[in-house]
């Protein structure tokens, strides 16, 4: 089997066994560009490593030494020779983009005696130990495992000696001490073992370390976040050395062919004169503009130019290159279509589609839905951001306004952030690095001290959609004492800040945030989408404001009304408590005729914003102890009112207290053993729908959904009570009103025998939260305290309760469907769990024929275009 391709072999038809960054150098090698060459290692290698308890077998080890002796012929160069040897880099390349997920080495192949002669050959010795010392640091690191921050207290001690700011500032001499001294770091890290000197031992080091390296725990949360599977595994590009660091004819950059935030047309990015390609990545040292390249190395700038355009020409997107300088002459080292924000994503879509280069339905299949997250996302009150006072400005790295508490670690952001304890939190880093994504995560900004707009900082919050500025050098920091000063004012830990990714401000103190507002291409891409999805998409909403929200981004009704969230208001709490605490029928009617008005005001509320577009509306859910007060002042309180001991009250509650109550006396259950609270609500809809009809001439049809039934005499129970009631209004109102009497599917016994419950019931709707729980046996309040065991041991590769089980909780989904049609072919399906906005999920709720998803209303465009992403992707059109 064959295990290593040279670039020469391979082409971007390849991405699933070269990766993403071997089979485009292997097609920027058979478009004739200047590219270093080298070699690749499949994806089949690194799962064979695994398969192989973690070694590389006999096999694969000779493809490569094989692969490197035609590179040495290539490069007229002997790898392992003393006097002029070849030096390669080894990069990992997964098939899917992970920035900085992964793990790089760069000038491998040197030891104590090839320094020597590289400094000799090149007549650079400064140079050649440079190099070796940073061979040294990235080998101890991403092989060994040796934090590199052992390094980096070393090369600070060294400058500060020097009294020098910059690497760059370093002599020979002081180079050389760093090497000396980071042996020593090794040494001491390894048990006294020496740093490797054989070349060989190096490079299968490397090579196993990238395989490592697709397992670590941030490319697993990475995975995790952007739904790669872990059986892709990852290719490693083995390419021969082009140096950045030889001086101020050389130098490294990285450059998009359109802007990554906006998606303006024209070259944008960034490099460094005298630099290796980390530095600029990892923002290590603040680089320049690209446009000031055309000042520096003209030559070189001009022939960039004209490739950079040729490589959007021919892969028809935008593309993100990184590019060295080798005293004069320019090399390609990668190139693939580059992250970008929402907004950019839009905005390039569109553009192409207008110069011709690709058609509306590949305009949609370039954005990821997911990412319309960003759009969505709240900008900065302009009332209130004219009272903002900005203490400092910095690069807009990522678009979007945050307001928060200033964090200094990702631990404290996990801790108290999105995930953690809900707060708002501003994340401030010197730099951010692969480790901290976790904490990016759970922030709502993120803001460093140094690194430019193509730092790892400024990539992943792009990804993410997470508001960033990066590059604010007028910081300075105390990481220890945990404050940092900007603009004459010092903040602690626990201090408020705002940031404005979109044009670089730092504001002192809280900013108000307001909803974003969508128009333009996004508009346009919307249109299309809605062109070619067959699925419909509505909202789960259960006040006015949300549906005007979810109507508004396109919601084609109501999903999902949880009646239940319309009682926690402080005026009905007390009415739906003495209705629970009611000891008679007599009792519990009188306490319900008095929620009536206000649920029937709610219903009549939403009625006039969906103007006509149809509502499920769900049957009180939840276990009634969810309803009954904990705290001491609000039992006193109750009982006062109801006119009971507090002693009594406390008895009752009690009683009412279950010790599985998610599988408890909830959903249908209430309705029968309390018929009145169903009567109660189908009176309050019933009303509802004829007042408004009468009012506003809209044709209103409720569709009313009994929760968690398990069993069809279960359901036609509740059904009679509610057609009992339902026809009596109609009577007195002397109307004719049509509506419509479904189920959720969340208990697996539903799915089992839905053609049974088909018989009664005319829509399906999937609660796949409860489903996914009652198939899994686990709650989902506590399943987080031991899923990351389960996915650091690849148990489980995401979590259940975001992305459908489609192999478990799935097949329940399709059996139900099926069984479903088979006893009633023009039933009604529909999803209305969270999933519902999940892209994945939503492309198998296509594939299974549901007729509509529903989800929270700012997921609602993301539906519209990953239901049309689905089919495209499977040839089905409207």
């Amino acid at each position: 089997m064959k295990y290593v391709y040279l670039f020469t072999e391979g082409s971007k038809d390849m991405r699933n066994l070269l990766g993403g960054k071997g089979a485009n150098l292997a097609e920027m090698t058979n478009l004739g560009l200047p590219i270093p060459q080298g070699f690749t290692v499949t994806t089949e290698a690194c799962t064979e490593y695994y398969n192989n308890n973690k070694t590389i077998s006999k096999e694969i080890e000779e493809q490569i030494f094989t692969a490197l002796k035609e590179l040495e012929k290539i490069q007229g160069k002997k790898f392992g020779d003393n006097s002029d040897p070849l030096l390669v880099s080894v990069r990992s390349g997964a098939r899917a983009s992970m920035p900085g997920m992964m793990d790089t080495i760069l000038n491998l192949g040197l030891n104590d005696e090839a320094v020597e002669g590289f400094a000799a050959k090149t007549a650079n010795p400064r140079f050649a130990y440079d190099s070796y010392r940073r061979f040294i640091q990235m080998y101890s690191d991403v092989v060994m495992e040796v934090p590199k921050s052992y390094f980096e207290k070393i090369i600070d001690e060294v400058k500060e000696a020097k009294g020098v700011h910059y690497d760059t500032e370093l002599t020979v001499d002081d180079l050389k001490e760093l090497v000396v001294r980071f042996k020593e770091v090794y040494k001491e890290n390894m048990n006294g073992e020496e740093f490797p000197q054989d070349p060989k031992e190096q490079l299968l080091g490397a090579v196993k370390a990238v395989f490592r390296s697709w397992d670590n725990p941030r490319a697993i949360v990475y995975r995790r976040m952007n739904d790669i599977p872990s059986s892709w595994g990852t290719a490693v590009n083995v390419q021969s050395m082009v140096f950045g660091n030889m001086g101020d004819t050389s130098g490294t950059g990285v450059a998009f062919t359109r802007n990554p935030s906006t998606g303006e047309k024209g070259i944008y990015g960034e490099y460094l004169i005298n630099a290796q390609g980390e530095d600029v990545v990892a923002g290590v040292r603040t680089p320049q503009p690209i446009s000031k390249l055309a000042e520096d190395l003209p030559e070189c700038y001009q022939e960039f130019m004209e490739l950079a355009h040729k490589l959007e020409n021919h892969y028809r997107d935008m593309q993100d290159m990184e590019f060295t300088i080798q005293e004069g002459k320019l090399y390609f080292l990668q190139t693939r279509n580059g992250k970008r924000t929402a907004q950019a994503a839009i905005n390039i879509a569109c553009d192409l589609v207008d110069e011709g280069m690709i058609t509306e339905e590949e305009a949609i299949t370039r954005i990821e839905a997911k990412s319309l997250d960003q759009l969505l996302h709240p900008n900065f009150n302009k009332e209130a951001l004219k009272n903002g006072e900005v203490i400092g400005e910095a690069l807009p790295a990522s678009p979007g306004a945050a307001t928060g508490k200033v964090v200094f670690t990702a631990e404290e952001a996990k801790e108290l952030g999105i995930g953690g304890k809900g707060e708002k939190v501003i994340l401030v880093r010197l730099e951010t690095t692969p480790e901290d994504i976790e904490g990016m995560v759970a922030a709502q900004g993120i803001l460093t001290v140094r690194g430019g707009m193509t730092s790892h900082a400024a990539v992943v919050a792009r990804g993410m959609g997470t508001c960033c500025v990066s590059g604010c050098g007028a910081i300075k920091i105390n990481e220890e004492k945990e404050e940092f000063t900007l603009g004459g004012y010092t903040f602690k830990k626990g201090d408020y800040i705002s940031l404005d990714g979109s044009t670089g401000k730092i504001y002192k103190g809280e900013i108000d945030t307001e909803e974003a507002t969508v128009s333009g291409n996004f508009g346009r891409i919307m249109e299309w989408a809605d062109k070619y999805r067959t699925l419909k998409v509505r909202t789960n909403a259960d006040n006015p404001r949300d549906t005007r929200n979810a109507v508004k981004l396109g919601a084609e009704g109501i999903g999902l009304c949880r009646t239940e969230h319309m009682f926690f208001d402080a005026e009905r709490i007390p009415k739906i408590r003495k209705m629970i605490l009611s000891e008679t029928v007599e009792a519990r009617e009188v306490a319900l005729a008095e929620l009536i008005p206000f649920q029937k005001g709610d219903f009549k509320a939403m009625y006039k914003e969906l103007k006509g577009l149809p509502m499920t509306v769900r049957y009180l859910d939840p276990p009634l102890h969810e309803f009954l007060p904990t705290a001491e002042e609000d039992i006193k309180a109750l009982a006062l009112e109801m006119n009971v001991s507090e002693e009594a009250l406390k008895n009752k509650i009690n009683d009412l207290h279950e010790f599985n109550p998610m599988m408890g006396h909830r959903g249908c259950r209430l309705a029968v053993t309390y018929p009145e609270i169903a009567k109660m609500q189908t009176r309050a809809l019933i009303e509802a729908a004829i007042e408004v009809t009468e009012e506003e001439g809209y044709e209103i049809v409720p569709e009313i959904m009994i929760p968690l039934v398990g069993e069809k005499k279960e359901l036609d129970f509740v059904k009679n009570i509610v057609v009992e009631t339902a026809e009596e209004v109609k009577k007195e109102k002397s109307s004719n009103i049509q509506y419509h009497i479904g189920t959720m599917i969340e208990i697996p016994r539903a799915a089992l025998l839905a053609d049974e419950i088909a018989e009664s019931a005319e829509f399906f709707s999937f609660g796949t939260n409860d489903l996914t729980q009652m198939t899994f046996g686990f709650s989902r309040d506590d399943a987080g305290k031991f899923l990351d065991s389960y996915y650091a041991n690849k148990i489980y590769e995401s979590d259940p309760f975001a992305k459908l089980d489609q192999n478990g909780v799935g097949k329940l989904v399709k059996m139900a469907t099926e069984l479903g049609r088979k006893t009633r072919p023009d039933i009604k399906l529909g999803i209305c769990g969270e999933h519902g906005g999940d892209p994945s999920t939503i492309e198998f709720c296509h594939k299974v024929g549901l007729t509509y998803v529903s989800c929270s209303p700012f997921r609602v465009p993301i539906a519209r275009l990953a239901a049309a992403q689905a089919a495209i992707k499977n040839g089905d059109r409207k």
